[in-house]
């Protein structure tokens, strides 16, 4: 009896000191707990997602890949797999598990080893949001006060969800729903038993237990889940049969893109970045851009169409370079598989062009291996017999007789599939492009390509590139002396030009591409034909000063000029998206519009938090004369969005291009088109195009941009190196190709509209030669459009006037 009251007094003594000692310990935690009730508001990193205006993925930024789904729209198979794996009894605990925590004491006790911890999910989740990953008493106590108090505050379901979305599952993925998609490619709602289960065991160890670094780790993990899902009445014995022998199907997955769009998603990334900072690539943004999902496709096979054609042109430079072994016996060859299979795995793929290791030569063909291990063959018509050596820009070596005189074994090479599965001999351009595309009545950014693969460059040459425009530049040259006076049909001698400048580097001596002088020459025929020497005496008698006042209507910053005479043959620097942006005003009517390529930004629950309102052209406006009152009437949708209570109407693009103006330097540039260097433009057979093409001393760079009244678009080709095309190269042969295969597709649904004449224009008979009225009944007289302040005088009269033009009371004769 003394040795029970002994006992019972100890174990009573015991108790209140355990009592005393979780007290002390609780008022010791509490204080320093963090606020449970934060968890409701809680922030998980979630990356940043562009999309295109039709919401396709283009993009996908952030450290940490993750998901978040809501509890309900997570599947019970899974919710299943959960619990058997981490803790079956979580739907009925308050927080802790009291014989998993005795468990875990005991194994303490025995081993003198932390084992399994006894944590509920409550507690993970606890760990998770709040504690450090050390494994310490302290930090376990406040694991427990924390579970404890999650689920007074929390029910079941919300605390499943917490952790659900925030656990870490190796390769970069945090939560369930973002490691289904790197590990399988597709959502968890997708997803086999078996794949739930594998998925289910990878919390208790991310890196060893993931199916692509530690498959069979995670296998018997795996398999071990899915036996207590039998036990736990989750699944049936046959089910369980069929799950443990289902084989692993994982492999990284990157972000599903619907299609890639780097260079465009990069400008969206760079750009949210500069709005948010580091948060943008933890909060969730939901970018879409002004993208089109089918334009923008269309713009990259453009490009990489126009440069493959171009490269064709100039021969064959070679393999990329050559592999070991030095010495080619069969033997060597299998030994080095595994390494050149290594180096192709390595190697990306740039626009649909792959790697692959030449293995053997045949007198019809090659043998290449590419990196999934498959070994093809390239008959000698398929890009072997048409690989004449390039030489120099200008020349090429003797069409090849035999397959070793193309390549040789171990020479890592590019190669193609067409549509009818047949493999081609390629190589990957070394010559570059770009391609931008705006809508002209509000700057959005339709499609931008920044060369001929991101793998390959990640450099953007639409909007960091900086190109002499050329001949591209001539347009607002012309607008500027017609802005100034001279008309469309003012003659400006095309004769030799000799300028001494020091700015120059001394004596300048500028021809036309011809080489020849055609004289006295019409300003309308002379941007026509892109005539130098006529653009430079332009430039002399309208002066540089006045030039540099009025480019900077089109976005140009005249400060960054030289001011000099070659201005008029385009030789200041400026990107793709200069000029574009400079075109549209040409395009629009006379309007200012900046690009953009962010429409709108969601937050991570989908609520808009930005809405690009750029200043648009009213093409509904009341067409008053510019120049006058500049008065503008609304168009009816804006008239309608005053009228809409909490929607404002768009702000309206400042006009700064007299529209008269506009429409004459328009009419010149459609000429450029169906009588000018951008004649190949008339296989689109439409009569609303206009456009310019440019080309540098080099030439060094070739240009087109074009537009009509829906759609503006810029084309450049050029070496990143500055070295030059081909003497045969020009901005009608390189990048007007590109222009036109896109345009195709950009202008299928726009009518074909003629621009309609406006108030102050009038269209009179000239005399060609003479650029002054056509006598009654001349022969070989034609049309000319003038404003109507600007009309020449006739042939027999003087002007009291302008030089060349007489004022608007004579307008009544001889106008048709």
């Amino acid at each position: 009896m003394d040795f029970l009251r002994f006992f019972l007094r100890a174990i009573t003594l015991s108790s209140l000191g355990g009592v005393w000692i979780l007290a002390g310990v609780y008022l010791y935690l509490s204080p320093k707990l963090p606020d449970v009730e934060t968890l409701r508001d809680v922030k998980l990193q979630t990356p940043m997602r562009v999309y295109t205006r039709e919401g396709d993925l283009i993009g996908q930024f952030g450290e940490q890949k993750r998901s978040p789904l809501p509890f309900d729209e997570i599947p019970q198979q899974f919710i299943n797999a959960l619990l058997a794996a981490e803790d079956d009894n979580f739907f009925h605990h308050q927080g802790i598990d009291l014989m998993g925590l005795m468990r875990a004491v005991s194994e303490l006790v025995l081993t003198g080893e932390k084992g399994s911890g006894g944590s509920t999910l409550t507690m993970q989740v606890a760990r998770n949001y709040f504690l450090t990953l050390e494994r310490t008493f302290l930090r376990k106590f406040n694991e427990i006060l924390l579970a404890i108090e999650i689920e007074r505050r929390l029910n079941k379901e919300e605390i499943f969800e917490l952790y659900f979305n925030r656990v870490f599952l190796g390769h970069r993925a945090y939560g369930f729903e973002a490691a289904s998609h790197v590990y399988y490619g597709k959502g968890i709602t997708e997803l086999s038993l078996a794949q739930h289960a594998m998925l289910a065991g990878i919390p208790k160890a991310p890196s060893r237990n993931n199916p692509i670094s530690g498959p069979d780790a995670g296998l018997e993990r795996r398999n071990w889940i899915l036996g207590r899902m039998q036990q736990l009445g989750y699944i049936s014995p046959e089910t369980y049969s069929g799950a443990v022998h289902e084989p692993i199907s994982a492999a990284h997955h990157g972000a599903q893109l619907s299609f890639a769009a780097h260079y465009a998603a990069e400008m969206a990334r760079q750009e949210m970045l500069d709005r948010y900072g580091i948060a943008a690539y933890n909060d969730g943004f939901q970018v879409y851009t002004t993208i089109s999902s089918e334009l923008q496709q269309v713009a990259q096979q453009a490009v990489i169409n126009g440069l493959i054609t171009y490269d064709k042109r100039h021969g064959y430079r070679g393999p990329e370079r050559q592999l070991p072994p030095t010495v080619n016996t069969p033997e060597a060859i299998t030994a080095m598989q595994d390494t050149w299979i290594a180096t192709l795995r390595d190697t990306p793929t740039v626009a649909g062009l792959r790697a692959a290791v030449v293995t053997a030569l045949y007198d019809d063909g090659i043998t290449v291996l590419l990196g999934d291990k498959r070994s093809v063959e390239i008959h000698w018509a398929n890009g072997l017999k048409q690989a004449s050596p390039y030489l120099t820009e200008n020349s090429r070596g003797r069409s090849p007789q035999r397959p070793e005189e193309v390549v040789a074994i171990g020479d890592l090479v590019r190669v193609k599939q067409d549509d009818s599965e047949t493999w081609h001999l390629a190589q990957v351009p070394a010559v570059q492009a770009a391609l931008v595309s705006l809508n002209p009545d509000n700057g959005a950014i339709v499609s931008v390509v920044g060369g001929m693969g991101f793998e390959d460059s990640k450099f953007n040459r639409a909007t960091q590139a900086q190109r002499q425009p050329g001949s591209n530049f001539k347009p607002f040259l012309y607008s500027a002396a017609l802005d100034d006076g001279f008309t469309a049909a003012s003659l400006v001698n095309d004769a030799p030009v000799v300028v001494d400048d020091s700015s120059l580097e001394g004596m300048w001596r500028p021809e036309n591409d011809s080489g020849k002088f055609y004289g006295p020459t019409r300003l309308r025929w002379a941007l026509t034909k892109s005539r130098n020497l006529v653009s430079i005496r332009l430039l002399q008698q309208l002066g540089i000063d006045k030039l540099l006042a009025y480019i900077g209507r089109f976005g140009f910053d005249a400060s960054e000029f030289t001011p000099n005479l070659s201005l008029a043959l385009g030789t200041q620097t400026a990107s793709p998206l200069q000029i574009v942006a400079a075109y549209a005003v040409l395009a629009n009517g006379g309007y200012r519009v900046e690009p953009y390529l962010i429409q709108r930004i969601d937050d991570l629950n989908g609520n808009p938090i930005f809405e690009a309102r750029p200043p648009t052209v009213c093409r509904d406006c009341g067409s008053e004369s510019p120049g006058r009152d500049g008065a503008e009437e609304l168009s009816m949708e804006e008239i309608l969005a005053q009228d809409t209570p909490g929607q404002a109407a768009l702000p309206r693009a400042e006009r700064v291009m007299d529209e008269r103006v506009n429409f004459i330097i328009n009419s010149i540039l459609q000429d450029v088109i169906t009588q000018g260097t951008g004649r190949k433009a008339l296989a689109l057979e439409r009569r609303d195009l206009a456009g310019k093409t440019g080309t540098t001393n080099g030439p060094m760079d070739a240009w087109f941009s074009g537009f009509n009244r829906d759609v503006v678009t810029t084309a450049w080709v050029g070496f990143d190196q500055y070295t030059p095309l081909g003497r045969r190269e020009f901005g009608g042969t390189a990048a007007l190709p590109i222009w036109i295969d896109y345009m195709r597709e950009a202008l299928r649904d726009s009518p074909d509209v003629p621009r309609q004449l406006p108030p102050g224009i009038v269209r009179v008979r000239i005399d060609p030669d003479s650029g002054q009225l056509a006598t009654p009944g001349q022969a070989g007289a034609m049309f000319e459009y003038f404003r109507e302040e600007r009309v020449p005088a006739e042939p027999d009269m003087g002007s009291e006037t302008l030089p060349g033009t007489r004022g608007t009371e004579d307008l009544v004769r001889d106008i048709f």
